[in-house]
């Protein structure tokens, strides 16, 4: 490792590395595991929220020892980006020698992001939905529609998803780039209500706001779904979360902090987070019937797992350029 220099991977490069959805789940499965035995050191992610309160760039380091990964992410979400014709989420991340403390790449955060969400998803559902579940509700046709959908694919039979958003053109975008890709049966639907009810995975994905709009009911779940909450509480009733058997969330601290900031204001009690399901110190779901849910807040701990990937195959295919400190 020369100390002089560090590797830029744009969008591009990190992109052109082939890392898999399969691999990213792995390596967030050890970093999980390292997690609920204590062993990652990640502090909550302080933020700024530029022209308003739903806008947000924060800061997110984690040092996982297990993976010889440490870095931090700075990475923004601004709502009102789609009618500027510009992405929801931006950002870069560094990445350090964990042995010198040395910055040995930056890179960009956007694909990393949309993949590592994904992926704690499928990680989450591993252990809080039935192994069967072959029918996913998607709520949100943009990035996360479609990353969440490509992650749980992984580990689930998957077949049919019916897919909800309210602008018609993404939805149809949506529709036929899943069903084409992924060879599944992908249904639009013109109600919220139609991507809930009938499904045994839900994934609300629209963007994250401090005061939820509320729109799913008590009385739409199935029995025995499993909700990701990729948006936060954003599109959930109270009284639909009340219906869950076990809320669970990747880091109970995390969510505190930001109940403190005024996000997650009416939710159940935390069952657990990810690394006490990974570790087996809390239980799943135990039974068929179970309602359960987990809101992941996106940590670096998900970063970083995915970052030390991409830096290790970007060395060995030769992508990226070099650039003087």
């Amino acid at each position: 490792m020369q100390t002089n220099q560090l590797l830029y991977l744009s969008q591009a490069d990190v992109v052109g590395v082939g890392l898999t959805m399969a691999e990213i789940i792995d390596s967030l499965e050890i970093a999980f595991r390292a997690k609920g035995e204590g062993r990652v050191e990640m502090p909550p992610k302080p933020g700024i929220h530029p022209g308003g309160e739903d806008n947000f760039i924060h800061a997110m380091p984690a040092y996982i020892p297990d993976l010889k990964s440490a870095g931090v992410k700075w990475v923004s979400g601004f709502p009102e980006n789609q009618n500027r014709g510009l992405p929801y989420i931006t950002g870069l991340l560094i990445f350090n020698d964990p042995d010198t403390g040395i910055p040995i790449s930056v890179m960009d955060c956007t694909w990393i992001t949309a993949m590592r969400t994904g992926a704690a998803t499928a990680l989450s559902a591993r252990h809080l939905a039935r192994a069967e579940s072959s029918v996913v509700g998607v709520l949100g046709c943009g990035v996360q529609g479609r990353t969440n959908v490509e992650a749980l694919r992984v580990l689930f039979p998957l077949k049919r998803v019916m897919a909800y958003d309210t602008s018609p053109e993404a939805l149809e975008r949506y529709v036929k780039e899943i069903s084409e890709r992924f060879d599944l049966d992908v249904t639009p639907v013109a109600t919220p209500r139609d991507a809930v009810t009938g499904c045994d995975i839900v994934v609300t994905a629209g963007p994250i706001l401090k005061k939820p709009h509320c729109t799913i009911q008590a009385g739409w779940m199935d029995q025995g779904v499993f909700a990701s909450l990729v948006d936060f509480d954003s599109y959930w009733h109270p009284d639909a979360m009340g219906e869950i058997a076990k809320f669970c969330t990747d880091d109970t601290p995390q969510l505190y902090y930001y109940k403190q900031s005024g996000y997650f204001q009416n939710i159940p009690e935390i069952h657990a987070d990810l690394g006490e399901l990974v570790t087996g110190k809390k239980p799943g779901r135990e039974l068929p019937e179970e309602r359960t849910m987990t809101a992941n807040l996106g940590l670096a701990l998900d970063d970083m797992a995915v970052a030390v990937l991409i830096y290790e195959k970007a060395l060995e295919k030769g992508i990226g350029t070099w650039l003087p400190l």
